[in-house]
């Protein structure tokens, strides 16, 4: 089988090539990001396999069905970069990747900590030899209240990290988790919104949840709340952000996914002149912290991501059932 292998990091090489030699797969690879300009590098290709920085669009599907591909994956979780109804329609079947939850999990505990202690002012402060304490008093999460949206793997993870700080949770999802139910109180949305100190995201997108964080959901929110994101961007309207900052209404952001980050993350540009106005003026308050879409990003979440990349598009190639595929999402 031959796959075309677009957006490889250094970091994938090492397990691509052993993927290749355990499944017996032959693989190209390129570091630019797929678009129907260079579709053409996937002729001869069954299979091709994306990360989640160019859009999959009917044009681009049309283009790969075209060059004889029959199988997509994407070495992400999150997959709505890939217009699944027309990968349908012509017949192309998609997966995506899965990791342990325990890297994102983590990284958010360490995000709602950041913000609570208002790490980013404190190391801005350290770099310049400034160590004074004003404006630097932080709060303890066993006093807090912290809201859970979103109680699939990733959250359930962060949920039973978070039981170690005494703190209360509340939690809601449209379908409850019963692996959490002991640790966690399940309430409705607007309940959440209104008691959570700290509220963190964790939902794959789809239209249904666009940015169900918006100007009303802030309106209902503590005033001075915490909202961290290490899901995706777009649940939360970036503009409402920014009013919620400006206002003093939101008290902190923990974001290392914001509305517009595609084509900014997982890049050096020092010397770019950038033009998402939003994007950068909400990166420069002093208590937003914004990181380049890297809560996944461990050693043991990007070997899985490539497994399941390589491993994925060969098991639908041979028939056999793929755990990850979307086509019946």
């Amino acid at each position: 089988m031959k796959i075309m292998v677009y957006e490889v990091r250094a970091d994938e090489r090492a397990e691509l090539e052993r993927q290749s030699r355990a499944l017996g797969v032959e693989l190209t690879l390129s570091e630019e990001v797929p678009t129907v300009e260079n579709a053409a590098l996937a002729a001869g290709c069954e299979g091709v396999s994306i990360l989640g920085q160019g859009r999959i669009d009917a044009p681009l599907l049309d283009a790969y069905k075209a060059l004889g591909v029959e199988y997509l994956s994407t070495r992400t979780i999150g997959y709505d970069h890939i217009d699944l109804d027309h990968a349908r329609a012509t017949g192309i079947r998609v997966c995506n990747a899965s990791y342990a939850p325990n890297g994102v999990a983590d990284f958010t505990v360490m995000m709602i900590l950041m913000c609570l202690r208002h790490y980013k002012q404190a190391l801005w402060r350290g770099q310049v030899n400034d160590f004074s304490l004003a404006g630097l008093q932080g709060r303890e999460m066993k006093d807090l209240t912290i809201g859970i949206i979103g109680t699939g793997r990733i959250g359930a993870q962060v949920i039973r990290n978070l039981s170690g700080f005494g703190c209360r949770i509340l939690a809601y999802d449209l379908r409850q988790n019963p692996a959490v139910e002991p640790l966690v109180t399940y309430v409705d949305f607007e309940t959440l919104l209104a008691q959570s100190d700290v509220i963190s995201l964790h939902m794959p997108l789809l239209e249904s949840n666009r940015h169900i964080i918006d100007r009303a959901a802030i309106a209902r929110m503590k005033d001075g709340v915490v909202i961290v994101n290490c899901s995706r961007g777009e649940l939360a309207d970036i503009e409402a952000l920014i009013e919620g900052i400006e206002t003093e209404k939101i008290g902190a952001l923990g974001m290392d996914t914001a509305e517009g980050d595609e084509g900014i993350i997982h890049a050096d540009h020092r010397v770019d002149i950038l033009s998402n106005r939003n994007w950068f003026y909400l990166h420069q308050f002093r208590n937003v912290i914004m990181t380049q879409h890297m809560a996944f990003y461990t050693d043991a979440a990007v070997s899985s991501m490539v497994r399941c990349g390589i491993e994925g598009l060969c098991q639908m190639a041979r028939g056999e059932i793929c755990p990850t595929e979307l086509m019946g999402r």
